[in-house]
């Protein structure tokens, strides 16, 4: 499942470069996760790095946008074509 951002977030945007997706905004109050474009990090790292990152631990599993690891990955692929997922 995709993560969200959720309230808490103190806007600090140590977040959006840990995204090898892109998939982190400024938003126009907080930080937004496109939910498109997130893989839980899943193709590019072992673990989520916006949830790892993130000092007031707002970057959350999002419900509404439930995803299985082959979906994931299978979306990672099409968001990096050509490239060899170095998790998988």
């Amino acid at each position: 499942m995709a993560y969200k951002i959720t309230e808490d977030c103190i806007s600090c945007g140590a977040c959006e470069p840990e995204c090898p997706n892109t998939a982190i905004s400024e938003g126009e109050t907080i930080y937004v996760i496109d939910p498109s474009k997130c893989t839980e990090c899943v193709g590019s790292h072992a673990s989520s790095k916006c949830a790892e990152i993130c000092p007031v631990d707002s970057c959350v599993p999002d419900p509404a946008h439930v995803e299985t690891r082959e979906q994931l990955l299978e979306k990672w692929k099409k968001l990096h074509p050509g490239e060899t997922s170095a998790v998988t």
